[in-house]
């Protein structure tokens, strides 16, 4: 292995002159710099990382938990995160919060040697947000909200979210909706409920059991509670999924009855996956603005590594209802078409097949 003490063999110095010169500390000459620059990258010499942490007291280094990598909105937002952390010149170690990663991240966070934690899935039961908190660790949670508990959090408007679906089903005349829900911990599921209830009985419209099915954020439950509400006798017009993998079982649930979307029954998502704007899909879903979310968590992690003291901060960003085809067009302030203006008027909820579609956006 390279050592300082070869970069000053080779540059006719003292080791000390090459210790200043990589830590950009004391006097030291222009011409000896440049000469020692030159023999540490001719031999191929690397700083110790560590040794380079325990001076600065920094690793460089920010670890990202995540809950379900299987869930395509994660690995889009460990993209727009890694690409905030690298243009602020961190790396980014990964893990996932249950099973041996859980425990990786634990050991890393007593242990001191990351300069702070991002959490995206977190919940009342995350042990290592719990332990981050402990150990007095630098900590963001991005994505899901933690009431009461006192770190910096970066959020979606999920609430507002859920409140824009049901004015846009009550706005194109729909009567009889349906919800696929998720697991109660997590808030993004909990406030999207919430929102949608509080939406719906602002116009008038309920939520009756019946029309109302549990889930666990999965495709394969979206796909079987979709198949449950439209065997009902009077099947529900227009159902939303508490994320875009939900929505995207329903719509196959929907197709495997020989439903038609959205000529039977209308479906909207959540989060505005990449997926959701395939054309196999094209499914009309409320957007969270993944990028400046990530960007926004990284920058107050950052903020707390260098000012600990700072009191708690919470950023709550819009949320977008994105129209696509799995819903008819309906004009008005809650639906943004991704592409094209909304149609003018709104389509009647079951109507015939033989009914033109209204233009449908890509």
């Amino acid at each position: 292995m390279v050592t300082s003490r070869d970069v000053a063999q080779v540059a006719g110095v003292s080791q000390a002159t090459v210790s200043r010169v990589l830590r950009d500390a004391g006097p030291v000459k222009a011409e000896t710099r440049t000469r020692v620059l030159e023999a540490a990258a001719q031999i191929g010499y690397q700083p110790n990382a560590l040794a380079r942490a325990m001076r600065t007291r920094r690793s460089g280094t920010v670890g990202v938990v995540v809950s379900d990598l299987t869930n395509p909105f994660y690995p889009g937002l460990i993209e727009e995160l890694s690409a905030a952390l690298g243009s602020a010149g961190c790396r980014m170690a990964l893990w996932t919060s249950g099973g041996p990663g859980q425990d990786a991240a634990l050991e890393a966070i007593r242990q001191g040697v990351l300069d702070g934690v991002l959490f995206t899935g977190a919940t009342a039961k995350s042990a290592a947000l719990r332990e981050a908190m402990r150990a007095g660790a630098p900590a963001v949670t991005l994505n899901r909200a933690m009431p009461g508990w006192q770190c910096d959090q970066v959020v979606s408007d999920n609430r507002v979210g859920g409140q824009r679906i049901a004015r846009y089903f009550a706005a194109a005349g729909h009567r009889r909706v349906g919800y696929i829900g998720g697991p109660a911990a997590p808030s993004t599921s909990a406030d999207r409920e919430k929102g949608f209830l509080s939406g719906l009985a602002a116009t008038g419209l309920s939520l009756p059991d019946e029309y109302r099915r549990g889930g666990d954020f999965t495709y394969l439950r979206g796909r079987e509670a979709m198949r449950e509400l439209l065997s009902l006798t009077q099947p529900p017009t227009a159902v939303f999924c508490v994320n875009d993998l939900t929505a995207l079982g329903a719509l196959d649930g929907a197709r495997s009855l020989g439903r038609k979307v959205p000529d039977d029954v209308w479906v909207v998502g959540y989060d505005d996956i990449a997926m959701a704007s395939w054309d196999a899909f094209d499914l009309t879903t409320v957007r969270q603005p993944t990028g400046e979310m990530a960007r926004i968590a990284v920058q107050l992690l950052l903020s707390r590594v260098a000012e600990p003291a700072t009191a708690p901060r919470r950023v709550t960003m819009p949320a977008e209802l994105i129209v696509r085809g799995s819903t008819a067009h309906h004009g008005g302030d809650e639906a943004q078409s991704a592409g094209k203006p909304p149609a003018t008027r709104a389509r009647r909820p079951n109507a015939p097949t033989r009914e033109p579609r209204l233009a449908r956006s890509r």
